[in-house]
């Protein structure tokens, strides 16, 4: 994660100067991609912003960019693509925070959108952002290895009944229920994983990447997903709700099973590093390029967990 300063020192990779710059972007370009709130009805509009701007760290918009920049690509052709996959996280958690399904009242330090505007207005604000993804990713132009169809079926396909949406399904069934650590990943696969592996996978398709390299960023992607919810699930027994953002201790609350619960907190830590180790290796193949990919992976694991 070293970078060469204009005197030919290695520096660190400025992670925090990345994320800021990053997000600062993406806000920009979906302020663009939204309607505005004065857009009628405004109530529908509101809400999707309120959840949309709401402060998160714009993470999966980061891993694409920066997935896209490893393979040599531009920020002006992956911005769509990372502002698509940044509406579908952000609807899978209005949706999730419904009562309905994890019912919590606060996400990243604010209360969650069924709070402000009611849970009718919170599943509708959610299935708009669904589409505007699509819409968004539609302004997309397309590269020769990955055409503009390949790419809304990738984006269809992360976020369908088999990967995101399925993850959700899976995570309500075994509510109150003993899970093994088999069926315990593949709703972290899913509800988590799928997200961020497409989110790399779709920045590398920007850049018009290699097969390889679309390989080597799928096995970044999966990996730094499940230790990402890994980390999670340590952080969920581990640490205060002002810390958070969010409601700490609502998986326990709810019933559910994590990775702690299952097998042990020290044991989850272990196998989070497993994982972002497996992450690491498999950014090899593009040298200092993944300087971003590197810095964000570390950053996924080392949440204070």
């Amino acid at each position: 994660m070293l970078k060469r300063s204009p005197s030919g020192l290695k520096e660190p990779f400025d992670l925090p100067g990345f994320l800021a710059a990053t997000a600062a972007a993406v806000n920009r370009a979906l302020d663009r991609f939204l309607p505005s709130e004065k857009s009628k009805p405004s109530t529908i509009h509101r809400a999707m912003r309120y959840s949309l701007f709401a402060g998160g760290k714009r993470m999966r918009p980061a891993l694409c960019l920066g997935a896209a920049a490893a393979c040599g690509g531009s920020e002006a052709d992956a911005m769509p693509l990372a502002c698509a996959v940044e509406c579908i996280h952000t609807y899978s958690l209005v949706h999730d925070d419904l009562p309905a399904m994890d019912n919590d009242d606060y996400r990243r330090g604010k209360l969650t959108n069924h709070k402000v505007f009611g849970e009718g207005i919170a599943v509708l604000a959610g299935d708009a952002l669904l589409t505007q993804a699509f819409e968004i990713a539609a302004c997309c132009r397309g590269w020769p290895r990955y055409s503009h169809q390949r790419i809304i079926l990738e984006l269809a396909r992360t976020a369908g009944s088999l990967q995101l949406i399925a993850g959700q399904v899976a995570d309500l069934e075994a509510e109150g229920k003993s899970i093994s650590v088999g069926q315990l990943r593949y709703i972290h696969e899913r509800k988590t994983s799928a997200l961020l592996c497409g989110s790399v996978r779709l920045g590398g398709m920007s850049a018009n990447c290699t097969p390889a390299q679309l390989k080597a960023l799928t096995d970044f992607g999966y990996f730094v997903g499940l230790a990402f919810q890994v980390v999670d699930d340590i952080l969920d027994v581990t640490q205060t709700s002002d810390k958070l953002g969010k409601t700490a201790g609502k998986d326990t609350k709810a019933k559910k099973e994590t990775y702690p619960s299952i097998v042990g907190l020290e044991e989850s830590r272990r196998i989070a590093a497993r994982l972002t180790k497996r992450a690491f290796n498999a950014l090899n193949v593009f040298g200092s390029r993944a300087q971003a990919l590197r810095a964000l992976a570390g950053y996924l694991l080392v949440r204070e967990a």
